[in-house]
């Protein structure tokens, strides 16, 4: 048992029934150690409170409060986290928190992955290791067994793009209500639950600007509009009692357009296309045009530079650049040389004098 400061806080640290306890108490070290010397009072009487205030709650109890208090308004991957909870709570079934160890999530790996993919059991246990620090911080439990779980290694899945000429084809087979919505998608990178949520609000076509809502609540971003998605937008039809620019007859906004985009993807005789590839086709085409990836990274608004990254592979230049260094150098060496062989007069660079 242990008293012990991290950052301005103090901390206590000791043993229940085998298991390591900690707490934080607060910024006063005096009052942590009249806390320890009262669990050990607790555990030696057996009325660890804390304990069984932990024990009672179940795992499928925490994920229900996870996915309606912090994942329904808060994450795009909602849905896909009620799937993940649906395995989660079959597995672990009416365990409680403190009863689920390192171990049952090992095993749960190994029964996850005799049924899907590498990358679909990361995402689970990504999942899980949240759920688990979501109960430390509401406090319901003082432990993560998630925590030092290692992921599966995994193969980057390839970008699917289209091709300029595949555009062409697809907007051409689509119907009317979706081509327009094609070409915003791949002419501004805008995610699928924003573009079919767009209000006409959210346009400023005296600027040819797109104003979007941050999804972490840090103000607005600008996408502009170029000369194609100005047009398209300012020709598409208002409906009269709607504020959304793509919807219904009667006004309520699309919701999902995989199966129009599938049957137009049919149709144009291209490989299938998912809704979140017009976004791949949006920084890949950018890429291939030979715009820096730092205006790529803040036109698709990623946080970091490290996803946009994965798009610098297409990039024209960087590779053959890289290449043609190497032959420039090697090429002047051998053209020197020869000309001084023949007899001609001409110092070898310095870098292959020595």
């Amino acid at each position: 048992m242990a008293v012990y400061k991290k950052g301005n806080k103090w901390y206590i640290d000791y043993y229940v029934d085998g298991r390591r306890r900690r707490e934080c108490i607060g910024p006063s070290k005096r009052q942590a150690e009249l806390v320890l010397k009262k669990r050990k009072v607790e555990i030696a009487e057996n009325k660890f409170l804390n304990i069984r205030r932990f024990d009672r709650i179940r795992f499928k109890d925490m994920s229900f409060e996870y996915l309606e208090i912090y994942a329904k308004p808060n994450k795009r991957s909602f849905s896909r986290d009620q799937t993940i909870m649906g395995h989660l709570d079959e597995f672990f079934e009416d365990k409680y928190l403190h009863e689920i160890t390192a171990v049952d999530i090992e095993k749960y790996k190994l029964s996850r992955l005799r049924q899907v993919s590498k990358s679909t059991v990361n995402r689970e246990l990504a999942c899980l290791k949240h759920i688990f620090k979501k109960a430390n911080e509401w406090g319901k439990t003082d432990q993560n067994p998630s925590e030092k779980i290692r992921r599966f290694k995994t193969v980057p899945p390839r970008i699917r793009y289209l091709e300029i000429e595949e555009i062409e084809a697809l907007c051409n087979a689509c119907p009317s209500y979706l081509k327009p919505i094609i070409l915003t998608a791949v002419n501004t990178g805008m995610r699928k639950t924003k573009l079919l949520n767009l209000e006409w609000k959210d346009l400023d076509f005296h600027n040819k600007l797109i104003y979007l809502s941050d999804t972490k609540g840090a103000g607005k971003r600008e996408i502009p509009m170029n000369n194609l998605v100005y047009t398209t937008l300012l020709s598409t039809r208002k409906g009269p009692n709607s504020r959304y620019v793509f919807c219904h007859k009667n006004g309520r906004p699309y919701r999902d357009v995989r199966v129009s985009l599938d049957k137009a993807a049919r149709q144009a005789r291209i490989e299938r296309v998912r809704f979140h590839d017009l976004r791949h086709t949006f920084a890949s085409q950018l890429v291939m045009a030979g715009v820096d990836l730092k205006t790529i990274q803040e036109l698709l608004g990623h946080k970091t530079i490290e996803m946009t990254l994965r798009y610098a592979h297409l990039s024209p230049d960087h590779k053959r650049a890289a290449v043609e260094v190497l032959g420039k150098r090697i090429d002047t060496y051998m053209d020197t040389k020869n000309r001084h062989s023949s007899g001609v007069s001409s110092p070898i660079p310095k870098s292959y004098s020595q």
